[in-house]
């Protein structure tokens, strides 16, 4: 089965390729695996703090994937798995794709404000031209309707 995958994170955009990502897998009998990073720890010399801290971060990731799961089972039937991974973003990114041959397409939301799309997609699109997969950019500032339209 294809998967979709989506990065999940704290960013607004993120909510527009999540939609993106289960409206594209239930459409095409796909599925959606959701990714998060954990940034790496910069309390490394207090093992302790980190660990909290670690635990903590896994905690909040899974009740915010809880809340995007919910709405892909209940409205477009598509039952995701979340993959959490410590990390620079792209080399975790990166490294997801080598790891599942089932990926086959990476969705991003891109920012709309004036800084530009957000790091993620910046960084990604430097490098798309040999990316194993194809990319997908979201835009932030889509309407629900628009892209129930288009997918």
């Amino acid at each position: 089965m294809r998967k979709f995958l989506v990065v999940l994170d704290d960013s607004r955009e993120c909510l527009n390729a999540m939609r993106f990502a289960a409206m594209r897998a239930a459409k095409s009998g796909g599925g959606v695996q959701v990714l998060s990073i954990i940034p790496p720890d910069e309390f490394n010399h207090w093992i302790g703090v980190g660990e909290v801290m670690r635990a903590e971060s896994r905690e909040r990731i899974e009740v915010h994937f809880e809340v995007f799961a919910k709405w892909m089972r209940d409205k477009q039937g598509v039952d995701p798995e979340l993959v959490i991974r410590e990390g620079e973003p792209v080399p975790e990114i990166l490294a997801q794709i080598k790891d599942d041959p089932e990926i086959g397409v990476l969705v991003l939301g891109a920012g709309d404000e004036k800084g530009g799309p957000g790091p993620l997609v910046s960084q990604l699109s430097k490098g798309a031209g040999s990316l194993p997969i194809p990319v997908t950019i979201v835009p932030g500032s889509m309407s629900k309707e628009r892209l129930e339209a288009i997918t």
